[in-house]
């Protein structure tokens, strides 16, 4: 996997852009500085930049060498320092109650049984009271053809997110078709779902 994402991000510039994710900015409001975070397949550190740039303590981890050489460019750029880590996310230990964030946004290169190994990451990793930021394609995705995977079962729906998230404190899921512009590989109208979620524990 990580050959092809090393492919892929040997291009000039960053084809998701430079610009942070306009669902992550939108719950802007819901983080803290000295939070530790985690940008999950980060990528080209769009995300993990803009999170470094809100104060918080970003560790952002991807397949993709080349993508993360770029993240540190971007990083450079705008005057922040995250951690870097470059691992395959269906292998990478996640450990126990490390962060106090989670952001997954596009994670969707994984089947049903990666996408159980992510998501069981993910409630294992984020702290009691911790907060889940999570933004996918649904399956209507496959009409419009405007960005994410090309496998059906990769896609995202509200029953499936409940089916692993339910007994947190949801505090926003919603299933929504919007125009987005996220370079090249996601541009136009797109079959989006949201997730904002937190982990049952100590108070917020």
């Amino acid at each position: 996997m990580a050959t092809f994402w090393d492919q892929r991000y040997a291009v000039e510039g960053y084809i998701f852009g430079t610009s942070p994710n306009a669902f992550l900015v939108s719950q802007a409001a819901r983080l803290q500085p000295g939070q530790s975070a985690l940008a999950v397949a980060d990528g080209e550190g769009r995300n993990g930049v803009w999170l470094a740039q809100q104060g918080l303590h970003v560790l952002s981890v991807d397949s993709s060498g080349v993508a993360q050489a770029k993240a540190g460019k971007l990083a450079a750029q705008r005057g922040v320092a995250l951690q870097f880590e470059t691992a395959d996310m269906l292998a990478w230990d996640w450990g126990d109650a490390r962060f106090d964030v989670i952001v997954a946004i596009f994670i969707q290169f994984a089947d049903a049984q990666g996408r159980a190994r992510q998501f069981d990451g993910i409630r294992r990793a984020l702290k009691p009271g911790g907060l889940l930021l999570l933004q996918g394609y649904t399956p209507r995705q496959m009409e419009y053809r405007t960005g994410g995977p090309s496998a059906p079962e990769n896609l995202y729906t509200g029953s499936m997110l409940r089916e692993w998230f339910g007994d947190w404190d949801i505090q926003h899921l919603r299933e929504h078709d919007d125009v987005i512009n996220e370079g090249s590989h996601h541009a136009g109208m797109s079959a989006l779902i949201d997730l904002v979620a937190y982990k049952p524990g100590k108070s917020r």
